[in-house]
């Protein structure tokens, strides 16, 4: 098979979705590999570095997306990538569709077959494509959220652990998940007063027995999170309900509770945000502020350590890049039911329901597709 690899082009994303590690690999096993140039400079591979471990540097996305039976990448095609995909092809990327009806009506129209890093599976329930920069952007929130407090950025100017005579940081975690695991532990670890606010009763108390009390926790309601947004500096948004649009957990009427540059970080922002007021924003950009109370919304989190991040995204979908390759799509996904839960998109049918739910898009069962 021939694999395909485009430099991302949504602003200040530094990842690239084949690590030379992977193009290896895929070598390895008889396949081709066309890395756009210059597509792995911002996570510091160079061209050299994919030709040493055997693919083959081409000039242009054009000719990638023209060429290559399977396009990998990081973040969602863009419309002009979209519009260079074509039928029969095989994409493998982060897709988060639920919020985002152009890109879907784009990849239907395309007639390509569209496999989401977000939405695979494992036997026990998690999101394994997922995971790796659930974790980047889980440690990545108390940084920025810390950064966005400081005064000249607009936020209170408040130190996230205090200093001796004064007190630390107030900061709400919503959602005790991987996103919220990560983020409540680097944020105690800087000394903030942490609480994580989650639905889940049995994965309350492992926090609690994990962590050792290092942050409190609390069951998640309206009533819980209104007695502590007045007092919050900062709170973390780190829910996630998998392909579908994150629910809307702070409201707009609740900003006027908070403190006048308290900051929020919405890390659920890939799929529609979870407060009422967030909307995308990018690393050039990433702040802006609604009711006194500073947003911090990038959507591509992970892309700010873009090293760090490719690599161990690379370390999760090299399996599943080379099942795809090795099978052909059809025959992998039957072999690996978890691996079918990532098809969103196939041949002009939607194919995930909780996107078709969000968009109001009728949705034919992917056992079916298989079986077709």
């Amino acid at each position: 098979m021939k694999i395909g690899c485009p430099k991302e082009i949504k602003p200040q994303e530094f990842r690239v979705g084949v690590t030379p590690n992977a193009a290896q690999e895929a070598a390895a096993h008889g396949h081709e590999v066309l890395i756009e140039t210059g597509a792995g400079i911002g996570s510091g591979f160079d061209d050299d570095a994919y030709r040493t471990a055997g693919a083959r540097i081409v000039d242009t996305a054009e000719e990638v997306f023209a060429t290559a039976d399977m396009i990998v990448k990081v973040k969602e095609p863009q419309a002009v990538e979209r519009k260079m995909l074509r039928e029969g092809q095989l994409l493998f990327t982060y897709l988060h569709l639920a919020p985002d009806a152009a890109q879907t009506r784009d990849l239907l129209e395309s007639g390509c077959t569209a496999i989401a890093y977000e939405t695979v599976t494992d036997a026990n329930g998690g999101l394994p494509l997922l995971a790796p920069m659930s974790e980047v952007a889980g440690r990545l929130a108390p940084q920025v959220g810390a950064w966005t407090l400081q005064k000249a950025n607009g936020g209170r100017g408040v130190l996230m652990g205090g200093v001796p005579g004064v007190g630390p940081a107030r900061a709400i975690v919503i959602g005790g998940g991987v996103v919220g695991t990560h983020a409540a532990r680097i944020a105690a670890g800087m000394g903030a007063d942490v609480t994580v606010l989650d639905r889940s009763l049995p994965r309350l108390r492992y926090l609690d027995d994990v962590f050792g009390g290092a942050f409190k926790t609390g069951y998640s309601s309206k009533g819980l999170l209104a007695e502590l947004l007045p007092e919050a500096d900062l709170v973390i948004g780190a829910v996630l309900i998998p392909g579908a649009a994150a629910p809307k957990l702070v409201t707009r009427a609740q900003l006027s509770l908070m403190k006048p540059g308290a900051a929020l970080v919405d890390v659920a922002i890939d799929q529609g945000g979870c407060f009422e007021t967030s909307h995308a924003t990018t690393h050039q950009n990433p702040i802006y502020e609604v009711d006194g109370v500073m947003h911090y919304c990038v959507a591509n989190m992970p892309g700010a350590v873009a090293r760090t991040s490719t690599i161990a995204l690379g370390n999760a979908t090299m399996p599943f890049m080379l099942a795809l390759a090795d099978k052909g799509w059809k025959q992998a996904c039957t072999d690996d039911p978890y691996l079918l839960d990532g098809l969103n998109v196939h041949a002009g049918q939607l194919t995930y329901y909780a996107v078709g739910k969000a968009l109001g898009i009728d949705v034919v069962s992917p056992q079916k597709i298989i079986k077709g």
